[in-house]
């Protein structure tokens, strides 16, 4: 069955719940980058660090090193920018049952016709 990419994230196994843990894990590392940072500990060696404590979900090396930057630069918090974009809403539980529910009733439903029928308000929202 081909699946368009952009839909993928209402088939996977997994619920917005996962979203919220991965932000987590990020703002973890965050957190161990600024303490590895408060120890004099280099920009590379932190990665090192990193990569051996989370392994595969390990912050990139330029990540890291934009991270251990703004610390040294004297930023402080841990926090992410707020992404303008697209409202987290439109990935809530209800609506993600709703496309589910369109997509089985007819499988050749065009993004279209599912962003109607389950009135996300967002055309593009796909």
């Amino acid at each position: 069955m081909h699946v368009f990419p952009s839909l993928a994230v209402f088939f996977a196994p997994f619920s917005c719940a996962s979203v919220n843990i991965e932000m987590a894990d990020d703002k973890e590392q965050r957190i161990s980058i600024k303490f590895c940072f408060k120890l004099n500990r280099t920009a590379a060696e932190t990665h090192r660090m990193l990569k051996e404590a989370f392994g595969e979900q390990a912050l990139s090396q330029a990540r890291t090193f934009e991270w251990f930057k703004r610390f040294k630069d004297g930023r402080e918090s841990v926090e992410g920018r707020k992404h303008s974009g697209r409202p987290s809403t439109c990935r809530t539980l209800e609506v993600i049952a709703k496309v589910r529910e369109v997509i089985l009733e007819d499988r050749l439903s065009t993004i279209f016709v599912i962003v109607l029928d389950c009135h996300t308000g967002h055309v593009n929202a796909f």
